[in-house]
């Protein structure tokens, strides 16, 4: 596998690109390290209206010359937020990297943000914010995220209050943008049928120009574990149970990953297993993890009836404090497999390996390579594993989000009793 080349231009932005030899198309893009949790109070849901934004128009293209010059080429463009990242994107053949390269850096540089396009958009976001809310199974989410990092930036939602999102001007729009878009904050990242020397001139021509910013200190997460609950009538009770784990950097990463994997990983996880398949109380049932550079989520989601919901969080705990003392070896290998399974499928995807160039780059300031990943999988024993799930046990402060006929369900207090005991 072609390795990673990197280049940094003197004013600090980064330039990482893989070559796949074989491929005929590639992704391009700018990862932008601001997200969420970089907003203030009053600033929440900013970044999300400014990706929204960026497709608006700019200084050289309208809205619909933006789409146009990648779908009259087949290609896809898109963008997201996330706490901790804004990212642009696009996906095209070969011969039309330079074009989406130019569309990218058009649409992060030179952004108009018309008055009306605003007032266009803003509606189009309190519809996105609706929607979500009209959506138990997303908006629970949110509602755990608040419970575990209430009262910070890093609890608060990605799209906002629609009463904040209500009031955002231009000026707040341009404020966001010079306190954060840096090139310190941006990696052009690029993987598939690219050359890497053509990127970095096309980079250094588009963003040479840009003068470092000093972006506002990103406020260190504070794990609370609280606890929300709201009632309604609903046919589904919603269940989400989170636990704090690890950041990217700590020494159990990996060893997070594995038990979250056969915790609740898959159809052969102990969950899966244990409350859909011998006991029924649900259609489905997961485990995932969620990783930022100074803390991390083990996030647990279940969907019941109202009445079965109290059965569902019993078993849940009781699953959870017995892999500390039993979880085996297969159970190991197994979800050491489906990790690594995952990686290199991904890394068979452009967009993924962009991606993944870009992120990695961010957090470790390089990109290590399938094989020293999957390297560092295989070298976590059952045993570390084992006391990685003792030790969240024992500092266990879980954050509990329930949405629906959850009147009558077990109280956070009551589960983290539950799984001390």
């Amino acid at each position: 596998m072609t390795d990673v080349q990197i280049t940094t231009l003197a004013n600090g932005l980064r330039v990482a690109t893989r070559l796949m030899p074989g491929l005929h198309s590639a992704s391009v893009g700018v990862w932008v390290n601001a997200g969420g949790r970089d907003e203030r109070l009053e600033q929440n849901g900013i970044a999300h209206f400014l990706e929204h934004m960026a497709f608006k128009g700019t200084a050289r293209r309208s809205a619909l010359q933006i789409a146009e010059a990648i779908e009259d080429v087949g290609g896809y463009i898109n963008a997201y937020t996330s706490r901790d990242v804004t990212a642009y994107y696009a996906r095209v053949l070969a011969g039309d990297v330079a074009l989406a390269m130019d569309v990218i850096g058009d649409i992060v540089l030179n952004p108009v943000f018309d008055g009306r396009e605003i007032e266009v958009e803003r509606g189009v976001i309190l519809q996105e914010i609706g929607q979500a809310m009209d959506t138990p199974d997303d908006v629970i989410f949110d509602w755990l995220q608040e419970a575990a990092y209430p009262d910070q930036a890093m609890g608060r939602t990605i799209l906002g209050p629609a009463e904040r999102v209500s009031g955002f001007s231009r000026d707040d729009l341009s404020g966001f943008v010079a306190e954060h878009y840096g090139p310190g904050q941006m990696i052009v990242a690029a993987a598939g049928a690219v050359d890497h020397d053509a990127i970095v001139r096309q980079a250094e021509a588009m963003f040479g120009h840009l003068s470092p910013v000093i972006g506002a200190t990103r406020e260190p997460a504070r794990w609370l574990g609280t606890e929300q609950r709201r009632v309604k009538r609903l046919e589904q009770a919603h269940f989400a149970l989170a636990f704090e784990g690890p950041g990217y950097l700590a020494p159990d990463f990996y060893a997070a990953q594995i038990w979250t994997a056969a915790l609740g990983g898959g159809m052969s996880s102990r969950l899966f297993q244990k409350i859909r398949e011998e006991r029924g109380l649900c259609y489905s049932i997961f485990a995932q993890s969620g990783f930022h550079d100074d803390t991390g989520m083990v996030t647990i989601y279940a969907g019941t009836a109202g009445d079965q919901l109290a059965d569902l969080a019993h078993l849940t705990i009781d699953e959870i404090r017995r892999s500390a003392d039993d979880l085996t070896g297969a159970e190991v290998a197994r979800a050491k497999a489906q990790l690594k399974a995952g990686l290199l499928m991904g890394l068979e995807s452009p967009s993924s390996q962009a991606e993944r160039i870009a992120r990695t780059l961010a957090i470790w300031g390089r990109v290590p390579d399938a094989a020293e990943v999957a390297a560092r999988i295989d070298a976590v024993t059952a045993a570390e594993v084992r006391d990685h799930a003792a030790a969240l046990i024992a500092a266990a402060r879980p954050a509990l989000a329930l949405y629906g006929p959850v009147k009558k369900a077990p109280a956070r207090d009551a589960l983290a009793q539950r799984l001390a005991a």
